[in-house]
């Protein structure tokens, strides 16, 4: 017996060993991948930068500058091997274009920058300057420069570094138009009059988007669908879904019981949410949204803070996800005037902007008929 003690100790303390080591090596492979992620985009973004200068100094006309990137690829390429195409080159000069107020370091470690070739300022000496996240990549910034918008560019940039998305991740939350969903969500009359949102303290309002698009759980948008389907797939597909569903989201419980009365009544999903500090409770509803909806999540609201809201959370959220959302019903319910009951709509296809346009100018108008209703 003795000896099958010894064995075990053995055993054990291989596994502590190879536990730390594997921790060593993780943090190692880790620690060159954000080395070289921070060597890569600064070395593009230098490269870019000398393309422009060189582009801008020499002769205007488009066949001098096709030939004399041609050249310089090829030459590149002689010399380093694949990576420096014409049209990499391309990208390079677009990326430092795209975010020229940065100024990494060189990756040979020289950090006074040269003029810039169009005479725009650099701090120099003591200021502070700005550079590129190592935690991204360069496939990270080829799919930000495909954002025009600067302050959506900024936004995806911080919530990759925020939430560790992956370059499929932050992919598919420029697809999906992450960033003017949240804001056609959100209200308001802060943003539509410019206010920041970082200096807010965050609101439910802040954080829930409207529509979600659960294009990633292949259902069909038809009538046959049914709750307990719709449920079942975001459960096999969890890590999309609170990747959907936005900064902070932990999940907690499906089918969560709540006892009234002597009788059962079940919450389809339960959240919480670090930023909010609190509970999100989700009912999920095929078609329109009812008087009857709101009445019952408001119930599950009432019954989940007085039976496991926890001290020191805020108060309970109650989020009623309709592939149809009733405006009308919407407004005359306790809906309208509750902080902690919502209503979004889903779908299963990918929005265009011009609808997002659409969606953005018909909240600016309801926002404005509510204030000037107030007013009144």
């Amino acid at each position: 017996m003795s000896g099958r003690r010894v064995d075990s100790a053995r055993l054990q303390a291989t596994d502590g060993l190879l536990g730390r080591i594997t921790s060593i090596l993780d943090a190692a492979r880790g620690h060159v991948v954000r080395a070289v992620n921070h060597a890569t985009v600064s070395a593009y973004w230098h490269i870019g930068r000398e393309v422009v200068e060189a582009l801008q100094q020499g002769d205007e006309r488009a066949a001098y500058g096709k030939a004399l990137i041609e050249r310089l690829a090829q030459q590149l390429t002689d010399r380093y091997g694949q990576g420096f195409s014409a049209t990499n080159l391309g990208y390079f000069r677009q990326f430092y274009l795209a975010y020229r107020d940065r100024i990494p370091h060189l990756p040979g470690g020289e950090s006074q920058p040269k003029p810039d070739p169009e005479g725009i300022p650099h701090p120099v000496g003591g200021e502070s300057l700005r550079t590129f996240h190592p935690n991204l990549s360069w496939s990270h910034y080829r799919a930000l420069m495909r954002v025009t918008d600067v302050n959506a560019r900024h936004f995806y940039e911080t919530e990759s570094v925020r939430a560790n998305w992956s370059r499929r991740d932050l992919e598919r939350q420029i697809n999906s138009l992450y960033h003017q969903r949240l804001l056609a969500g959100a209200d308001k009359t802060g943003l539509l009059q410019g206010q920041s949102q970082s200096a807010q303290v965050l609101r439910p309002i802040d954080v829930l988007k409207d529509p979600y698009v659960l294009e990633f759980l292949d259902l069909p948008s038809t009538p046959q669908l049914h709750e307990d389907q719709l449920e079942e797939a975001i459960i096999t597909r969890l890590r999309q879904f609170l990747l959907e569903l936005g900064r902070g989201f932990s999940f907690i419980a499906r089918q969560h019981r709540i006892r009234f009365a002597d009788k059962d009544f079940y919450i389809d999903l339960v959240f919480y949410n670090y930023l909010l500090r609190c509970i999100v409770l989700v009912d999920l509803k095929i078609g329109e949204l009812t008087h009857q909806d709101i009445g019952q999540m408001d119930g599950y609201v009432r019954l989940y803070e007085e039976q496991h809201r926890l001290e020191g959370d805020n108060p309970t959220i109650g989020l009623i996800l309709c592939s149809e959302k009733n405006e009308a019903v919407a407004r005359y319910s306790v809906l309208h005037e509750s902080q902690q009951l919502f209503a979004s709509r889903y779908r299963f296809t990918l929005p265009s902007e011009e609808e997002l346009q659409r969606e953005l100018l018909r909240e600016r108008a309801l926002i404005e008929n509510q204030m000037d209703i107030g007013a009144g």
